[in-house]
């Protein structure tokens, strides 16, 4: 399938899931395979098959390996938002963590290395950290860099 055909794809997801989001107050569902193409194109990364165990994609230069997340962040939302489940028991290099504005679009990328990853992640205090393997975006921004950052965007949550 070519990129123009799944970019168009997503951009018709991408509208419904707004709408759906608009009309029922809850989301649809697409943040991680959004997530997961514009990490992709942005920092030019190839996609593995769905459901490859221990990371999403493959750097096309160095080769190295990255989990990827995505977060949906809504004007007003709360900087204590979670990412979904950081597997450390599989191999990676890195986690990439896409934050997407209301209409799904990439605002910001951020990397963690594996190891800041796995500290932060064991570090006592947290039920959800420790159990779940989930982080919060403000954590992650902390421990990690931004990679990338759509131009003119005020980032949201800072």
């Amino acid at each position: 399938m070519s990129d123009e055909r799944v970019r168009g794809i997503l951009r018709e997801a991408k509208t419904l899931a707004k709408e759906y989001r608009e009309i029922t107050g809850k989301p649809l569902g697409i943040t991680g395979e959004v997530a997961e193409y514009e990490a992709a194109r942005h920092l030019d990364l190839n996609l593995l098959p769905a459901r490859n165990v221990g990371y999403d994609a493959i750097d096309k230069v160095t080769a190295r390996t990255f989990q990827i997340k995505g977060r949906c962040v809504l004007p007003g939302s709360k900087p204590s938002q979670r990412l979904g489940k950081i597997d450390i028991a599989s191999k990676f290099d890195a986690v990439l963590l896409v934050l997407l504005d209301q209409c799904f679009e990439a605002t910001q990328i951020y990397e963690a290395e594996r190891d800041a990853v796995i500290a932060a992640l064991v570090r006592p205090g947290s039920k959800a950290r420790n159990r779940r393997g989930a982080m919060s975006v403000s954590l992650f921004k902390k421990i990690g860099r931004m990679v990338w950052e759509r131009d003119g965007i005020t980032p949201l949550n800072g």
